[in-house]
């Protein structure tokens, strides 16, 4: 070999050498991620009193492994690891340290509930672990200058309210209004919400009546709530207790105009149960397409939704509000995934959640997308009021974005 020949392989093996390292370099993981697998973790209430939403964590598991099947991202599968926590806050506390501290997951996402997100808040930031798309509207998610590892992903809780009592004011000024709320961070905070929109005239509100999610009932509440003479009662319940407040409120012939809250506004999972004739007039809110309302019949994204639903999750309801929430908010998640390249930190998890721009689920009503920045970690701020017709649900007014970005 000459010397020119051996020099130039040299050189190129030189360079090759150093290029590996290079490209290994490129590939930042934390634990809970690898050259194969991404670790997502996650607690829903697949029993407990909360249950309804159990169908919310099977769609995103069913969404998972649709990616999966596709390739997965970036050439890794996803593990998603989803345990039962029973909407119990101890228990949710005992399964995050699990997941965190023994199964190593990159990410905990989509913890459903306010109290139960509340006991693991100062846990996930002190141990900077992403509590990532976190499944409650309560405001003190955005708060990234105090919690930097904690995002939510729906609305707020208190905006909603507000928009609910800024329609209450325009068109009821003279209302007397009875609330039922359960009795835990995330009713306070939807009841906050509506006595701060109401402002000066906060003394329209004639009853306050509070629930405890250990209660077999509520229909005492409700004849408590007619008994004061209300003739608006907002619901702010969980499923199992909407569907309650709904129907015993119809069979004691108490007729209220309602306001339920949009965490409850599935017309499977709630106003079924509850009886649809006896749902008619019921007014709330979305910020995602109503599987039931036949305006999207045609709609590629509802359509997208539908043959994923039959191909992943067959047993899952197609007029379940919760199953399009689950797809969307999974669909998010991939996103943020996909942004993170081969840099799969927690960390940079966190900057590339706090970096969506227009993201577009499929799912969201016309004009709604999700935004985020490092100053801004509230991915939905926009809804458009509703009402029940019996058979669905009929968008009305406009879109209302809070942020006004």
């Amino acid at each position: 070999m000459s010397v020119k020949r051996l020099l130039g392989c040299t050189t190129a093996t030189l360079a090759l050498t150093l290029a590996v390292p290079s490209a290994l370099a490129q590939k930042k993981y934390d634990p809970g991620a690898s050259d194969t697998e991404i670790k997502v973790g996650n607690t829903m209430p697949y029993s407990g009193p909360a249950s309804a939403y159990g169908t919310i964590g099977k769609a995103e598991a069913a969404y998972f492994r649709k990616v999966n099947d596709e390739g997965g991202i970036n050439g890794r599968k996803i593990n998603f690891i989803s345990l039962d926590d029973g909407y119990s806050p101890p228990r949710t506390v005992e399964m995050v340290r699990r997941l965190v501290e023994q199964d190593e997951v990159l990410l905990v996402f989509q913890t459903l509930g306010t109290p139960s997100n509340t006991a693991i808040h100062k846990y996930m930031n002190a141990k900077k672990v992403p509590q990532l798309f976190v499944a409650t509207g309560a405001t003190k998610w955005n708060d990234p200058q105090n919690y930097p590892w904690t995002m939510g992903w729906q609305p707020n809780y208190q905006t909603e309210t507000r928009i609910y009592a800024k329609h209450i004011l325009a068109t009821r000024p003279n209302a007397k209004i009875g609330v039922l709320y359960q009795n835990d961070d995330y009713g306070k905070d939807y009841l906050k919400g509506l006595k701060d929109g109401l402002g000066d005239k906060a003394k329209m509100i004639v009853a306050e009546v509070s629930y405890e999610v250990s209660d077999p009932t509520v229909d005492s509440q409700i004849v408590q709530l007619q008994g004061s003479g209300a003739d608006v009662f907002v619901n702010i319940t969980t499923p199992k207790f909407a569907a309650q407040a709904i129907r015993k409120a119809y069979d004691i012939g108490w007729k209220p105009v309602q306001y339920l809250n949009n965490v409850s506004q599935s017309v499977g999972s709630v106003l079924t149960p509850a009886g649809l004739e006896k749902s008619v007039g019921i007014i709330s809110s979305n910020y995602g397409k109503d599987p039931t309302d036949p305006q999207w019949d045609n709609d590629p994204g509802m359509n997208e939704w539908r043959a994923f639903m039959k191909k992943y999750y067959p047993d899952g309801s197609l007029t379940d509000n919760f199953n399009v929430y689950g797809y969307s908010v999974a669909r998010t998640l991939v996103q943020v995934l996909k942004q993170c390249g081969d840099n799969l930190t927690r960390e940079n998890v966190m900057k590339q959640a706090a970096n969506l721009k227009d993201f577009d689920t499929g799912m969201g009503l016309p004009g709604i997308r999700i935004n985020t920045s490092p100053i801004d970690f509230a991915p939905i701020q926009a809804v458009q009021l509703m009402s029940f017709d019996g058979k669905t649900w009929v968008r009305f007014g406009e879109v209302i974005d809070a942020a006004a970005r």
